[in-house]
Formats: C-alpha cells, structure tokens, sequence
C-alpha cells in the first residue's frame, strides 16, 4: 500500500501545479490584452515618423547630422567601440523566450567582435544581466527596473546616453535586441540598428501601393528641414528604443501564456495516466486480497 500512497501523493501534488499554471496562464493572458494594445498604439506613430524623416532626409542633410552619418571604419581612424542594447524579462516560466533573446545577442556581440570593435553590452531585464554575469562579461548598463511596463521616459533613458555618444564619435553603431511581436504565438528575436539612423519609407503591399499611385508628398517647412530634423532624430531613436521596449513586454507575456497553457495541458496527461496506475494497482490489490481470502475459505472446508 506504500506505492499506493506514493501515486495519490504524486496525484495531489501534480493537481496543485496544475493550479498554479493555470492561474500563470490566466495572469498572462489578461497582462497580454494590455501589452497588445500598447503595441498596436505604438505602431502607426512609429511608421509616421520613419515616413517623414524618409522624405526630408536628403544626401546633404545626411552628412551634417551625426545621427544619419556612418561613422568611418576602423582601418580608417573610425571609432572602435559598438553597443548592443540587449532586451529581456525580469522574471522566467516563459518557455525559450529568453534563451532566443540571449542568442541573438552573442550572435550579434560575436559577429562585431569578429570585426575588430570593442563592444559595449547595454542589458535591460534581469534574465539577460544574470546570463552575462556568469559568463564574466562585464555589463555598460544593467536596468532591471523597468519590467513589463515600461514608459517613454524609460527609453529616454536609455537612448540618452547612447545618442550622446555617438555624436560625440565613441561609437561605430548602436543595436537593439528586441522581440518582434507579430502574435501571441509568434516572437522571435530581432536584431534593429538603432543608430546610424536608417529611416526608410514604409514597406509592404499598402505601402508600396500608396507609394506607386499616390501623390508625392509636398511639404511645407517652417522653419528649414534641417531644424526639423534637428528635433526629430533624438524622437526617432527614442522612439525606437521604446517601441522595442513594448513588443518586447507583450512577446514575454505571449510567451509565457504559451508555456503556461502547455505545462497545463502535459499535468493533465500526466494526472488521467497517473489515476489509472493507482486504479489498476488497487484493483490489482483487492483481485489478491479476495483471492486469498478464497483460498483460505476453501482451505478451511478442506
């Protein structure tokens, strides 16, 4: 009977983990509602902007801000030093979301390195700081603060100090590893160059067939397009640091409603197999049980 105690012990103690995943899921998906807003507001602003600076940048607007010039190569007195901005959870249970994230980012350092530059590792969440931190490799920034809320202010934050550098020439480029929210079920890892700026028109097949058809765009600029620009870089890359930030937070809880749900689904497989091993060792137990006592019936009358 001692096996017997074990299985409805392991029973109970799978239930209750069914409990908790379920209740994650739940969580998670309620979470997810609000991130997914967040993003879809983020979207058409984002594009607007990209748009604008597409049609007012021109080959002699480029080279007089520091933000749209690339800066030299190495061999040719260019700055050594790269940043990769490396976005992640604070907390786990979220299946490989992180894992992918942390991936794509050694991918990214290694193939830089591999380049000759020095790079500075900006991590943002506490799963990818604790990653490079075991590996001993020290962290420029390691904001574990911001979580899956995260405000414009938060990516001034960030991007502050990475534009000043790279106007000040210390810095060859600046990444961002983020997550692409494309749906619940689908984040993968991404790679974007924040800086040099790479403002390019709207792609896809309603933007190019606005772009064939419609009108070009007539501006009237007050005062100069270079002033406009002058305001609208440092908005641009905030706004893309901030953008990462939300996809991001909504691909996590994506993630984790994901592996929530499966975790559920497998302790449910794993409760009806252990339910019918119990039933078969007790119905076992009292076949034997009767057996003898049948046995010792007749062995009586005997």
């Amino acid at each position: 009977m001692a096996k017997g105690r074990q299985l409805r012990g392991r029973i109970r103690s799978v239930r209750n983990t069914r409990k908790i995943t379920r209740t994650m899921e739940l969580v998670s998906t309620s979470k997810l509602k609000r991130a997914q807003d967040r993003v879809y507001a983020a979207r058409p602003y984002a594009e607007a902007l990209r748009d604008t600076i597409a049609d007012l940048v021109t080959p002699e607007l480029a080279e007089s801000f520091p933000l749209l010039r690339t800066q030299r190569p190495i061999a040719q007195g260019g700055p050594r030093r790269a940043a990769v901005v490396l976005l992640t959870s604070n907390r786990g249970l979220c299946g490989a979301f992180n894992a992918n994230l942390i991936k794509e980012a050694r991918r990214r350092v290694e193939a830089l390195e591999a380049e000759g530059y020095t790079v500075d590792l900006h991590a943002v969440g506490k799963k990818g700081a604790a990653f490079f931190k075991y590996l001993g490799r020290p962290l420029a920034t390691d904001r574990q603060d911001i979580g899956d809320k995260p405000t414009a202010d938060h990516a001034i934050e960030i991007a502050a100090p990475l534009i000043a550098a790279y106007e000040a020439g210390e810095l060859a480029s600046v990444d961002l590893v983020q997550a692409r929210f494309l749906s619940a079920l689908s984040t993968p890892p991404a790679t974007l160059r924040v800086l040099p700026v790479q403002a390019e028109k709207t792609t896809g097949a309603a933007g190019a067939a606005a772009a064939a058809t419609g009108p070009a765009p007539d501006y009237i600029l007050v005062p100069s397009a270079g002033a406009i620009l002058e305001q609208l870089l440092p908005l641009y890359v905030r706004n893309v640091v901030y953008r990462g930030l939300v996809e991001t937070a909504a691909a996590e809880h994506g993630a984790r409603r994901t592996a929530m749900k499966n975790a559920t689904d497998n302790a449910g497989e794993l409760i009806e197999v252990l339910t019918r091993t119990f039933n078969r060792q007790r119905q076992a137990q009292i076949t034997q049980e009767i057996a003898e006592i049948v046995g010792g019936a007749a062995a009586l009358q005997g």
